[in-house]
Protein backbone atom coordinates (compact mmCIF):
# COMPACT_ATOMS: atom_id res chain seq x y z
CA UNK A 1 0.00 0.00 0.00
CA UNK A 2 1.48 3.29 -1.08
CA UNK A 3 1.73 5.94 1.60
CA UNK A 4 1.45 8.92 -0.71
CA UNK A 5 -1.14 11.64 -0.29
CA UNK A 6 -1.42 14.13 -3.12
CA UNK A 7 -3.94 16.18 -5.10
CA UNK A 8 -3.73 16.00 -8.89
CA UNK A 9 -5.78 18.81 -10.47
CA UNK A 10 -6.71 17.65 -13.97
CA UNK A 11 -8.90 20.52 -15.22
CA UNK A 12 -10.07 24.02 -14.31
CA UNK A 13 -13.03 26.14 -15.31
CA UNK A 14 -12.81 29.62 -13.84
CA UNK A 15 -11.93 29.18 -10.18
CA UNK A 16 -13.46 25.70 -10.09
CA UNK A 17 -11.26 22.65 -10.47
CA UNK A 18 -11.55 18.89 -10.74
CA UNK A 19 -9.05 16.16 -10.14
CA UNK A 20 -8.09 13.22 -7.97
CA UNK A 21 -6.98 13.19 -4.35
CA UNK A 22 -4.71 10.16 -3.99
CA UNK A 23 -4.61 8.44 -0.60
CA UNK A 24 -3.23 5.11 0.62
CA UNK A 25 -6.75 3.67 0.74
CA UNK A 26 -7.89 4.81 -2.67
CA UNK A 27 -8.57 7.76 -4.91
CA UNK A 28 -11.10 10.50 -4.14
CA UNK A 29 -12.59 12.22 -7.17
CA UNK A 30 -12.94 15.95 -6.62
CA UNK A 31 -15.10 17.90 -6.11
CA UNK A 32 -16.24 15.29 -3.58
CA UNK A 33 -19.14 14.98 -1.17
CA UNK A 34 -18.48 12.95 1.99
CA UNK A 35 -21.50 11.24 3.58
CA UNK A 36 -21.46 11.67 7.35
CA UNK A 37 -20.99 8.50 9.40
CA UNK A 38 -21.03 10.17 12.81
CA UNK A 39 -20.98 7.09 15.04
CA UNK A 40 -19.23 4.66 12.68
CA UNK A 41 -22.32 4.33 10.50
CA UNK A 42 -24.00 6.35 7.79
CA UNK A 43 -27.49 6.22 9.27
CA UNK A 44 -29.97 3.91 7.51
CA UNK A 45 -27.27 2.71 5.07
CA UNK A 46 -24.97 -0.29 4.73
CA UNK A 47 -21.37 0.59 3.80
CA UNK A 48 -21.58 -1.22 0.47
CA UNK A 49 -24.71 0.76 -0.40
CA UNK A 50 -22.98 4.03 0.50
CA UNK A 51 -20.21 3.09 -1.90
CA UNK A 52 -22.76 2.21 -4.59
CA UNK A 53 -24.12 5.76 -4.51
CA UNK A 54 -20.69 6.90 -5.72
CA UNK A 55 -19.05 7.98 -2.46
CA UNK A 56 -15.26 7.69 -2.39
CA UNK A 57 -14.84 8.78 1.24
CA UNK A 58 -16.96 9.11 4.37
CA UNK A 59 -16.66 11.16 7.55
CA UNK A 60 -16.51 9.95 11.16
CA UNK A 61 -16.73 12.00 14.33
CA UNK A 62 -14.05 12.18 17.01
CA UNK A 63 -16.34 13.48 19.76
CA UNK A 64 -19.02 10.82 19.34
CA UNK A 65 -16.59 7.93 18.88
CA UNK A 66 -14.46 8.92 21.88
CA UNK A 67 -17.59 8.80 24.04
CA UNK A 68 -19.05 5.64 22.51
CA UNK A 69 -17.63 3.03 21.92
CA UNK A 70 -14.28 4.67 22.78
CA UNK A 71 -11.21 5.19 20.57
CA UNK A 72 -9.10 2.65 22.44
CA UNK A 73 -11.77 -0.02 21.95
CA UNK A 74 -11.99 0.73 18.22
CA UNK A 75 -8.20 0.45 17.99
CA UNK A 76 -8.21 -2.93 19.78
CA UNK A 77 -10.80 -4.13 17.29
CA UNK A 78 -8.62 -3.24 14.31
CA UNK A 79 -9.42 0.41 13.66
CA UNK A 80 -12.43 2.25 12.35
CA UNK A 81 -12.23 0.85 8.79
CA UNK A 82 -12.45 -2.75 9.96
CA UNK A 83 -14.90 -1.90 12.75
CA UNK A 84 -17.49 -0.50 10.34
CA UNK A 85 -16.50 -2.50 7.23
CA UNK A 86 -15.46 0.50 5.11
CA UNK A 87 -12.18 -0.10 3.28
CA UNK A 88 -11.89 3.28 1.55
CA UNK A 89 -10.71 6.62 2.99
CA UNK A 90 -12.23 8.06 6.15
CA UNK A 91 -11.94 11.66 7.34
CA UNK A 92 -12.53 12.34 11.02
CA UNK A 93 -13.33 15.78 12.34
CA UNK A 94 -11.52 16.98 15.44
CA UNK A 95 -14.44 17.03 17.86
CA UNK A 96 -14.22 20.77 18.43
CA UNK A 97 -17.56 21.66 16.86
CA UNK A 98 -19.45 19.01 18.84
CA UNK A 99 -17.84 20.15 22.09
CA UNK A 100 -19.20 23.60 21.40
CA UNK A 101 -22.66 22.50 20.22
CA UNK A 102 -23.47 19.35 22.22
CA UNK A 103 -21.38 19.09 25.36
CA UNK A 104 -22.65 20.19 28.76
CA UNK A 105 -20.87 22.51 31.19
CA UNK A 106 -17.99 23.12 28.82
CA UNK A 107 -15.07 25.43 29.54
CA UNK A 108 -12.41 26.50 27.05
CA UNK A 109 -8.91 27.59 27.97
CA UNK A 110 -5.46 27.60 26.40
CA UNK A 111 -4.98 23.89 27.10
CA UNK A 112 -8.20 22.72 25.44
CA UNK A 113 -11.83 21.99 26.28
CA UNK A 114 -13.26 20.51 29.44
CA UNK A 115 -16.80 19.25 29.18
CA UNK A 116 -19.38 16.73 30.31
CA UNK A 117 -20.75 14.13 27.92
CA UNK A 118 -24.20 14.83 26.51
CA UNK A 119 -24.83 11.08 26.84
CA UNK A 120 -24.13 10.35 30.51
CA UNK A 121 -22.62 13.49 32.04
CA UNK A 122 -19.13 12.04 32.52
CA UNK A 123 -16.25 14.52 32.55
CA UNK A 124 -13.76 14.67 29.67
CA UNK A 125 -10.86 16.79 28.48
CA UNK A 126 -10.16 17.28 24.79
CA UNK A 127 -6.90 18.97 23.81
CA UNK A 128 -5.12 19.19 20.47
CA UNK A 129 -2.86 16.36 21.59
CA UNK A 130 -5.74 14.14 22.72
CA UNK A 131 -7.71 14.84 19.54
CA UNK A 132 -4.71 13.72 17.46
CA UNK A 133 -4.31 10.62 19.62
CA UNK A 134 -7.97 9.66 19.23
CA UNK A 135 -7.89 10.12 15.46
CA UNK A 136 -4.73 8.03 15.20
CA UNK A 137 -6.34 5.28 17.30
CA UNK A 138 -9.32 5.34 14.95
CA UNK A 139 -6.95 5.02 11.97
CA UNK A 140 -8.24 8.08 10.10
CA UNK A 141 -6.88 8.77 6.64
CA UNK A 142 -7.58 12.51 6.90
CA UNK A 143 -7.21 14.00 10.38
CA UNK A 144 -8.56 17.43 11.25
CA UNK A 145 -6.66 19.84 13.49
CA UNK A 146 -8.37 20.65 16.79
CA UNK A 147 -10.03 24.06 16.67
CA UNK A 148 -12.65 26.24 18.27
CA UNK A 149 -15.60 26.89 16.00
CA UNK A 150 -16.23 30.62 16.27
CA UNK A 151 -19.91 31.31 16.94
CA UNK A 152 -22.04 33.49 14.69
CA UNK A 153 -22.57 36.34 15.11
CA UNK A 154 -19.34 37.35 16.81
CA UNK A 155 -17.71 40.76 17.15
CA UNK A 156 -14.37 41.24 15.40
CA UNK A 157 -12.50 41.13 18.72
CA UNK A 158 -14.20 37.91 19.75
CA UNK A 159 -13.63 36.27 16.37
CA UNK A 160 -9.97 37.34 16.41
CA UNK A 161 -9.31 35.86 19.87
CA UNK A 162 -11.07 32.62 18.91
CA UNK A 163 -9.19 32.32 15.62
CA UNK A 164 -5.79 32.95 17.22
CA UNK A 165 -6.49 30.31 19.86
CA UNK A 166 -7.32 27.88 17.05
CA UNK A 167 -4.04 28.75 15.31
CA UNK A 168 -2.07 27.96 18.47
CA UNK A 169 -4.00 24.72 18.72
CA UNK A 170 -3.25 24.04 15.04
CA UNK A 171 0.51 24.22 15.71
CA UNK A 172 0.10 21.82 18.64
CA UNK A 173 -2.01 19.51 16.45
CA UNK A 174 0.71 19.46 13.80
CA UNK A 175 3.40 18.53 16.32
CA UNK A 176 1.28 15.87 18.02
CA UNK A 177 0.22 14.35 14.68
CA UNK A 178 3.85 14.10 13.57
CA UNK A 179 5.05 12.78 16.94
CA UNK A 180 2.39 10.03 16.76
CA UNK A 181 3.65 8.88 13.35
CA UNK A 182 0.77 10.18 11.26
CA UNK A 183 2.93 11.03 8.27
CA UNK A 184 4.67 7.65 8.31
CA UNK A 185 1.30 5.89 8.42
CA UNK A 186 0.20 7.73 5.27
CA UNK A 187 -2.42 9.87 6.98
CA UNK A 188 -2.89 13.56 6.22
CA UNK A 189 -3.52 16.46 8.58
CA UNK A 190 -5.76 19.35 7.52
CA UNK A 191 -5.65 22.79 9.11
CA UNK A 192 -8.88 24.75 9.56
CA UNK A 193 -9.20 28.42 8.60
CA UNK A 194 -11.26 30.40 11.10
CA UNK A 195 -11.99 34.11 11.53
CA UNK A 196 -15.75 34.46 11.34
CA UNK A 197 -17.03 36.68 8.53
CA UNK A 198 -14.04 39.07 8.64
CA UNK A 199 -11.74 39.04 5.57
CA UNK A 200 -8.68 40.28 7.48
CA UNK A 201 -9.03 37.52 10.07
CA UNK A 202 -9.53 34.85 7.41
CA UNK A 203 -6.37 36.04 5.65
CA UNK A 204 -4.44 36.04 8.92
CA UNK A 205 -5.65 32.53 9.73
CA UNK A 206 -4.75 31.16 6.28
CA UNK A 207 -1.26 32.67 6.54
CA UNK A 208 -0.72 31.14 9.98
CA UNK A 209 -1.77 27.71 8.75
CA UNK A 210 0.47 27.92 5.69
CA UNK A 211 3.40 28.79 7.94
CA UNK A 212 2.73 25.65 9.98
CA UNK A 213 2.19 23.52 6.87
CA UNK A 214 -0.65 21.06 6.28
CA UNK A 215 -1.56 18.43 3.71
CA UNK A 216 -4.93 20.12 3.17
CA UNK A 217 -6.84 23.21 4.25
CA UNK A 218 -10.41 23.45 5.47
CA UNK A 219 -12.67 26.46 5.80
CA UNK A 220 -14.52 26.21 9.11
CA UNK A 221 -17.00 28.36 10.97
CA UNK A 222 -19.49 28.68 8.09
CA UNK A 223 -23.02 27.31 7.61
CA UNK A 224 -23.70 28.40 11.19
CA UNK A 225 -26.44 30.92 10.43
CA UNK A 226 -24.71 33.56 8.32
CA UNK A 227 -26.70 32.79 5.17
CA UNK A 228 -25.59 31.83 1.68
CA UNK A 229 -24.68 35.31 0.41
CA UNK A 230 -22.34 36.01 3.30
CA UNK A 231 -20.90 32.50 3.15
CA UNK A 232 -20.01 33.01 -0.52
CA UNK A 233 -18.44 36.41 0.31
CA UNK A 234 -16.24 34.75 2.94
CA UNK A 235 -15.19 32.09 0.42
CA UNK A 236 -14.40 34.77 -2.17
CA UNK A 237 -12.03 36.38 0.35
CA UNK A 238 -10.60 33.15 1.79
CA UNK A 239 -9.97 30.66 -1.03
CA UNK A 240 -7.39 32.85 -2.85
CA UNK A 241 -5.21 32.64 0.28
CA UNK A 242 -5.10 28.83 0.21
CA UNK A 243 -2.35 26.83 -1.58
CA UNK A 244 -3.16 25.76 -5.13
CA UNK A 245 -1.59 22.33 -4.73
CA UNK A 246 -3.57 21.25 -1.64
CA UNK A 247 -7.19 20.15 -1.26
CA UNK A 248 -9.72 22.68 0.05
CA UNK A 249 -12.54 21.46 2.27
CA UNK A 250 -15.64 23.46 3.21
CA UNK A 251 -16.85 21.95 6.46
CA UNK A 252 -20.52 21.20 7.12
CA UNK A 253 -21.89 22.36 3.75
CA UNK A 254 -24.50 21.79 2.65
CA UNK A 255 -27.54 22.34 0.50
CA UNK A 256 -27.15 21.52 -3.20
CA UNK A 257 -27.05 25.17 -4.28
CA UNK A 258 -24.50 25.90 -1.52
CA UNK A 259 -22.26 23.17 -2.93
CA UNK A 260 -22.59 24.37 -6.52
CA UNK A 261 -21.68 27.93 -5.54
CA UNK A 262 -18.74 26.79 -3.43
CA UNK A 263 -17.39 24.62 -6.26
CA UNK A 264 -17.50 27.68 -8.49
CA UNK A 265 -15.29 29.36 -5.87
CA UNK A 266 -12.64 26.63 -5.85
CA UNK A 267 -13.73 24.23 -3.06
CA UNK A 268 -12.85 20.54 -3.51
CA UNK A 269 -14.50 18.70 -0.60
CA UNK A 270 -17.79 18.87 1.32
CA UNK A 271 -19.67 17.08 4.08
CA UNK A 272 -23.12 17.57 5.55
CA UNK A 273 -25.73 15.60 7.51
CA UNK A 274 -28.50 17.12 5.38
CA UNK A 275 -29.07 14.29 2.85
CA UNK A 276 -29.16 11.59 5.52
CA UNK A 277 -31.07 13.58 8.13
CA UNK A 278 -33.60 14.68 5.52
CA UNK A 279 -34.00 11.09 4.39
CA UNK A 280 -35.06 10.13 7.91
CA UNK A 281 -37.52 13.03 7.97
CA UNK A 282 -39.46 12.39 4.75
CA UNK A 283 -37.64 14.98 2.62
CA UNK A 284 -36.10 14.12 -0.74
CA UNK A 285 -33.68 16.13 -2.88
CA UNK A 286 -34.38 16.02 -6.61
CA UNK A 287 -33.33 17.83 -9.75
CA UNK A 288 -36.52 19.88 -9.38
CA UNK A 289 -35.87 20.80 -5.76
CA UNK A 290 -37.05 19.24 -2.51
CA UNK A 291 -40.05 16.96 -2.10
CA UNK A 292 -41.85 16.41 1.22
CA UNK A 293 -43.46 12.99 1.51
CA UNK A 294 -45.59 14.07 4.44
CA UNK A 295 -47.66 15.97 1.86
CA UNK A 296 -50.93 14.21 0.99
CA UNK A 297 -50.49 14.99 -2.73
CA UNK A 298 -48.28 11.88 -3.09
CA UNK A 299 -50.70 9.31 -1.65
CA UNK A 300 -52.24 8.30 -5.02
CA UNK A 301 -49.25 9.09 -7.27
CA UNK A 302 -47.98 5.99 -9.15
CA UNK A 303 -45.01 7.82 -10.69
CA UNK A 304 -41.38 7.61 -9.50
CA UNK A 305 -39.93 10.34 -7.32
CA UNK A 306 -37.39 11.37 -9.99
CA UNK A 307 -37.49 9.69 -13.38
CA UNK A 308 -33.88 10.70 -14.06
CA UNK A 309 -32.53 9.09 -10.88
CA UNK A 310 -30.75 5.72 -10.80
CA UNK A 311 -31.46 4.88 -7.14
CA UNK A 312 -33.46 1.91 -5.89
CA UNK A 313 -36.40 4.08 -4.83
CA UNK A 314 -36.78 5.82 -8.17
CA UNK A 315 -36.30 2.65 -10.23
CA UNK A 316 -38.60 0.32 -8.28
CA UNK A 317 -41.12 2.18 -6.13
CA UNK A 318 -43.82 4.80 -6.55
CA UNK A 319 -44.38 8.09 -4.78
CA UNK A 320 -47.56 6.55 -3.35
CA UNK A 321 -45.61 3.70 -1.76
CA UNK A 322 -43.04 6.10 -0.35
CA UNK A 323 -45.79 8.26 1.14
CA UNK A 324 -47.33 5.13 2.68
CA UNK A 325 -44.02 4.13 4.28
CA UNK A 326 -43.63 7.60 5.77
CA UNK A 327 -47.14 7.67 7.19
CA UNK A 328 -46.79 4.15 8.56
CA UNK A 329 -43.45 4.99 10.20
CA UNK A 330 -41.75 2.09 8.43
CA UNK A 331 -37.94 1.88 8.62
CA UNK A 332 -37.78 1.10 4.90
CA UNK A 333 -38.96 4.63 4.17
CA UNK A 334 -35.91 6.15 5.85
CA UNK A 335 -33.63 3.66 4.12
CA UNK A 336 -34.96 4.32 0.63
CA UNK A 337 -35.03 8.11 1.01
CA UNK A 338 -31.52 8.21 2.46
CA UNK A 339 -30.19 6.12 -0.41
CA UNK A 340 -31.97 8.40 -2.87
CA UNK A 341 -30.62 11.59 -1.30
CA UNK A 342 -27.04 10.32 -1.20
CA UNK A 343 -27.36 9.16 -4.82
CA UNK A 344 -28.62 12.60 -5.82
CA UNK A 345 -25.70 14.29 -4.06
CA UNK A 346 -23.15 11.98 -5.67
CA UNK A 347 -24.71 12.46 -9.11
CA UNK A 348 -24.55 16.23 -8.58
CA UNK A 349 -20.84 15.95 -7.79
CA UNK A 350 -20.26 13.75 -10.86
CA UNK A 351 -22.06 16.33 -13.01
CA UNK A 352 -19.92 19.12 -11.61
CA UNK A 353 -16.73 17.14 -12.26
CA UNK A 354 -17.71 16.44 -15.85
CA UNK A 355 -18.75 20.05 -16.47
CA UNK A 356 -15.43 21.38 -15.17
CA UNK A 357 -13.46 18.80 -17.17
CA UNK A 358 -15.24 19.81 -20.40
CA UNK A 359 -15.24 23.56 -19.76
CA UNK A 360 -19.06 23.75 -19.46
CA UNK A 361 -19.47 24.71 -15.81
CA UNK A 362 -21.42 27.91 -16.49
CA UNK A 363 -23.91 25.99 -18.65
CA UNK A 364 -24.22 23.26 -16.02
CA UNK A 365 -24.89 25.77 -13.24
CA UNK A 366 -27.46 27.64 -15.33
CA UNK A 367 -29.29 24.38 -16.13
CA UNK A 368 -29.10 23.32 -12.47
CA UNK A 369 -30.83 26.49 -11.27
CA UNK A 370 -33.35 26.51 -14.13
CA UNK A 371 -34.45 22.93 -13.42
CA UNK A 372 -34.86 23.63 -9.70
CA UNK A 373 -36.87 26.76 -10.47
CA UNK A 374 -39.43 24.60 -12.32
CA UNK A 375 -40.47 23.00 -9.04
CA UNK A 376 -41.78 19.50 -8.50
CA UNK A 377 -43.92 17.76 -11.10
CA UNK A 378 -47.62 18.65 -10.74
CA UNK A 379 -49.99 16.18 -9.03
CA UNK A 380 -51.43 13.50 -11.30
Amino acid sequence: MTKTFALDVTARDGRARTGVLRTPRGEIRTPAFMPVGTAATVKAMKPEDVRATGADIILGNTYHLMLRPGAERVARLGGLHRFMNWSRPILTDSGGFQVMSLAQLRTIDEDGARFRSHIDGTAHVLTPERSMEIQRLLGSDIVMAFDECTPYPAAHETAAASMRLSMRWAARSRKAFDDLGGREAGSALFGIVQGGVYPDLRAESAAALKDIGFEGYAVGGLAVGEGQELMFEVLDHTVPHLPEDRPRYLMGVGKPDDIVGAVQRGIDMFDCVLPTRSGRNAQAFTRRGTVNFKNARHLDDPRPLDEDCRCNLCRNYSRAYMAHLVRAGEILGAMLLTEHNLTYYQDLMAGLREAIATGRLDDFVAAFHARRAEGDIPPP
